[in-house]
């Protein structure tokens, strides 16, 4: 008998405040101006996780650029 693992595909925004280790109102502010981005699914909102690790990229070389100035 195997086995198989289900990886999750969708992260909440409450999950992703807590994977940034913000606030829900600032990821939220964050997803609302599509600076990370989302898929309405309903009435919620989804996103994937290379979605949050495309953010997070965006976010270090802007720190490394003001930091190369």
């Amino acid at each position: 008998m195997s086995v198989t693992v289900i990886e999750r595909k969708w992260h909440t925004t409450a999950e992703v405040a807590v994977m940034l280790n913000f606030g829900l109102s600032k990821t939220k502010m964050l997803v609302l101006t599509g600076k990370i981005r989302s898929v309405k699914v309903g009435r919620d909102r989804r996103i994937l996780p290379v979605w949050v690790d495309e953010y997070v990229t965006r976010c270090a070389a802007e720190a490394e650029q003001e930091w190369c100035a």
